[in-house]
């Protein structure tokens, strides 16, 4: 009975820790990996103190990509044309016709901006099926080893997830339309058209801009030190 309630107690703290405390939680999970004798720590404790703190820091990283301007407005992951169009963007931009241009940029990120929700669920079904040699590996690796896991794990279903929703938003927003009409009117554009997949591009680019921000997030969680911790995590992830 005392190991349920602890574990509900662990479960609800974790669930509230700022980024610089889940530090300390990975820290302590590791040392209590490398001194099984003396921690008294269970193989089910380690993952589920881990799962806790990769759910934060997953619910981070969607909320911070998938809200307005969360794309458009981080130059780190905006989406912008793809290098075999961009010499039929700048070709039109020097014709003045740079706002057809924008619009198309802007629908894309827009896209990318409503399909990413989405990703929570899928990383919260990849965080149940994390086993005890996952959570050691991730424990153990480097700085972006959480976000490799996901990126193995997840990369499939979020693709299957994101596709209708980019599919939907790009053509919501006319941004099919303005595709067409940039190609229609750029020095062999239907060639281009005819091999270029502007959903696939899309959603592509959004798994590359949502997992480049876990990692971002994954780094904090690892890096920043913690100004202090609870008794009941001192309790659980302490070696002593």
């Amino acid at each position: 009975m005392r190991s349920s309630l602890l574990t509900i107690a662990l479960a609800f703290c974790c669930s509230t820790l700022s980024i610089a405390q889940l530090d300390q939680v990975l820290k302590k999970a590791d040392d209590a990996l490398e001194h099984r004798d003396t921690s008294g720590l269970s193989d089910d404790k380690i993952v589920a103190g881990l799962k806790e703190a990769l759910e934060v820091s997953t619910g981070k990283a969607v909320a911070l990509t998938g809200k307005h301007d969360g794309f458009l407005k981080n130059e780190a992951i905006r989406i912008f044309l793809p290098s075999k169009l961009a010499p039929i963007g700048k070709g039109m931009r020097m014709l003045g016709m740079g706002e057809e241009v924008d619009d198309l940029e802007i629908g894309m990120n827009r896209a990318a901006e409503q399909s990413t929700p989405q990703a929570k669920q899928i990383f919260l079904a990849a965080l149940k099926k994390m086993t005890f040699s996952d959570a050691r590996r991730i424990l153990t690796g480097d700085d972006t080893a959480a976000t490799e896991y996901f990126q193995r794990t997840s990369s499939t279903d979020l693709t299957t997830a994101f596709t209708p929703i980019v599919h939907h938003s790009l053509d919501q927003v006319g941004v099919v339309k303005q595709y067409d009409r940039v190609i229609k009117n750029a020095p062999g554009g239907s060639a281009i058209a005819n091999e270029f997949d502007l959903d696939k591009y899309v959603v592509g680019k959004t798994l590359d801009g949502l997992f480049l921000m876990l990692g971002e997030e994954e780094k904090k969680i690892r890096k920043n030190p913690a100004a202090q911790t609870t008794a009941l995590l001192k309790e659980v992830f302490g070696r002593k």
